[in-house]
């Protein structure tokens, strides 16, 4: 299942936030080392929301946003995960 993350420079490295997973976030040295610590905290996340009953949104498959011109390196990308259950509609 594919989420839409957004990726945002910090001073030490990179923040990933997933819009459709309130609260869902990373860090990483580098954008490849985010996208995998966003997929490993989306991954927990969802678990975490299975357990306690909580339903599991369909990914987006599209959002809206403006890139912050103060912000040095700003980007939207997909990130793969493997869920084990269906989440619901």
């Amino acid at each position: 299942m594919r989420f839409l993350v957004m990726i945002r420079r910090t001073t030490t490295g990179y923040s990933v936030d997933v819009p459709d997973l309130p609260d869902c976030v990373a860090t990483g040295t580098t954008i490849e080392h985010a996208r995998q610590m966003i997929a490993e905290a989306i991954e927990m996340h969802i678990e975490l929301m299975r357990k306690s009953g909580e339903s599991v949104p369909l990914p987006t498959r599209s959002i809206e946003f403006a890139v912050d011109d103060s912000s040095g390196e700003e980007l939207c990308t997909w990130v793969e995960v493997e869920l084990g259950e269906p989440v619901s509609p």
